[in-house]
């Protein structure tokens, strides 16, 4: 895999949906597949394997809106992104989703064969958490593709050499002929009667991999050596990282943070404005909680009441469809920045200053991401409640202006507190328990930052927690990663409620199954 970015894996993508894992990987898994077909798809087979997640959660957690989405051509954030199977069925193109045996190893595995009225092709692709896709393989050809480069797919005799300045050239045996796949900051031109065929595969992160990157650290333990008694913020080591990570200015790597807080103080006020949408589980609530804070109603909690309440308005824009940030993961899209918003708002500090929370937070989630997994489906709700408290402890100690170690303290106790914590959706909906662990997660985040400021020790370094993370999940049944097969899930309640709304969606009714 190519090196984590802040903005590809960590914050981002900007989008639309109930998980990121599903609606907006699937969506560039979609993207691929289009242009590996030249834009012009009049039928797909979709297959998910049985023992995976994704035949139970394929509908409702936004993988079919997601894929068509991305089959049509459209973005993350979309509005349309919500009738997309039905937009490409209207045009002619014909579906069949099945659930077969193939024993696939991951359970975010997309398995799809396309036609067109000239070709066949088929790709095989997975989802591996916070958005991040992989391919591997087309045509039974196995390769890796991430979407972070331009793609050009060529297939030649046998033995043809090719090279190319500036690409990276992969040969793949094809059988009678071979397959060149070419690396690089733009589509390779093959000269006439060069290959028998040609595709090419635009990328689909926002931003692009290069040869040989080189990054000055991947580890917290890496981090630490490299900045030695410097005792550098975070933040500054975070832009530090995203600049060779990106080719990009310390002012660019800002900019670009900033602008993705704009987008979520827009959705938190809309938010509590009220948000509605027909299937979902949860009405709007987040409204109520704002006016009984305002006039004084609430129990006191100081900072942390604007926390939940903005956490709680992030979640119901998510549910509703509304355009969100998965900070990592769209499950987990609301603890990190509605700690950092409401916080930051609370001791005056400005947009400038909540990017730069933002940023250490995106460090941290560097060191998780290279070291494990953002999705549920791997690892439980540890990888994404987990991982967005232990991301929002940096980011409240970078707002407090507390020092690198304490970050990466509150970072490690934060994540402590929540391994072994399972993923089991009410009726089969990315809302709750959801809603209750992201306020857990941004309330987790702010004691341990009082914590860390106060130099608690958090004992066990932040590497060694996250592989911690990492072997608790490996004795996950995965009944509880995801699945909606454990937990609150398979309760009585969970079930009429998934029951009711489904009876709903299929006569168009608009209201809510439980309100």
């Amino acid at each position: 895999m190519n090196p984590v970015s802040i903005f590809n894996d960590v914050i981002g993508p900007v989008m639309r949906g109930p998980s990121s894992s599903h609606c907006a990987a699937a969506l560039r898994i979609g993207r691929l597949a289009r242009d590996l077909m030249d834009g012009e798809i009049s039928s797909v087979l979709v297959e998910f394997d049985r023992e995976g997640s994704l035949p139970t959660t394929h509908d409702s957690q936004g993988s079919d809106m997601g894929l068509f989405g991305g089959l049509l051509g459209w973005e993350a954030d979309d509005e349309r992104l919500p009738n997309s199977m039905q937009t490409f069925q209207d045009s002619g193109s014909l579906v069949n989703i099945v659930t077969v045996d193939v024993g696939d190893p991951h359970p975010n595995t997309y398995r799809l064969t396309l036609t067109n009225a000239r070709e066949k092709h088929s790709i095989i692709a997975i989802s591996t958490g916070g958005g991040m896709m992989e391919v591997l393989s087309i045509d039974g050809i196995a390769l890796h593709m991430d979407g972070g480069y331009h793609e050009t797919l060529l297939w030649v005799a046998s033995g043809t050499q090719l090279s190319w300045d500036g690409a990276e050239v992969i040969t793949h045996d094809a059988g009678s002929q071979q397959l060149l796949q070419m690396k690089a900051d733009h589509f390779v031109e093959a000269a006439p009667g060069q290959a028998t065929m040609v595709k090419r595969l635009a990328p689909v992160l926002p931003v692009p991999s290069r040869k040989n990157l080189t990054l000055p650290f991947s580890s917290c333990t890496e981090m630490l050596q490299y900045d030695g008694d410097k005792n550098t913020p975070l933040w500054k080591l975070a832009v530090a990282y995203e600049m060779a990570r990106g080719n990009f200015t310390e002012a660019e790597v800002i900019e670009r943070m900033k602008n993705i807080v704009r987008i979520l103080r827009r959705s938190i006020a809309g938010g509590i404005a009220g948000t509605s949408y027909e299937d979902r589980v949860l009405h709007h609530q987040s409204g109520k909680f704002a006016e009984l804070m305002k006039a004084g109603r609430l129990l006191d909690g100081g900072a942390l009441n604007r926390i939940v309440l903005y956490v709680t308005a992030l979640m119901e824009v998510k549910s509703s469809m509304g355009v969100i940030v998965a900070a990592p993961t769209a499950g987990a899209c609301a603890a990190l920045p509605g700690a950092v918003i409401a916080m930051a708002e609370s001791l005056g500090l400005d947009e400038e200053e909540m990017a730069k929370a933002m940023l250490a937070a995106g460090l941290i989630g560097v060191f998780i991401a290279t070291r494990w997994t953002f999705a549920a489906e791997v690892g439980g709700c540890q990888a994404e409640g987990g991982s967005a408290a232990c991301m929002a402890g940096a980011a409240l100690i970078t707002l407090a202006s507390g020092t690198r170690d304490q970050g990466i303290a509150a970072a490690s106790m934060a994540f402590q507190s929540m391994l072994g914590l399972i993923c089991d959706p009410i009726a089969n909906r990315v809302e709750a328990p959801c809603l209750g662990k992201n306020v857990m997660a941004a309330s987790n985040a702010l004691s341990c930052a009082n914590m860390a400021l106060a130099d608690f020790d958090p004992l066990i370094p932040l590497d060694e927690v996250i592989d911690s993370a990492k072997h608790v999940s490996t004795m996950m049944p995965r009944e509880h990663r995801c699945t909606s097969l454990g937990g609150l899930a398979i309760t009585p309640t969970s079930l009429e409620i998934e029951r009711k709304l489904a009876s709903l969606k299929s006569k168009g009714c608009g209201t809510c199954a439980c309100h």
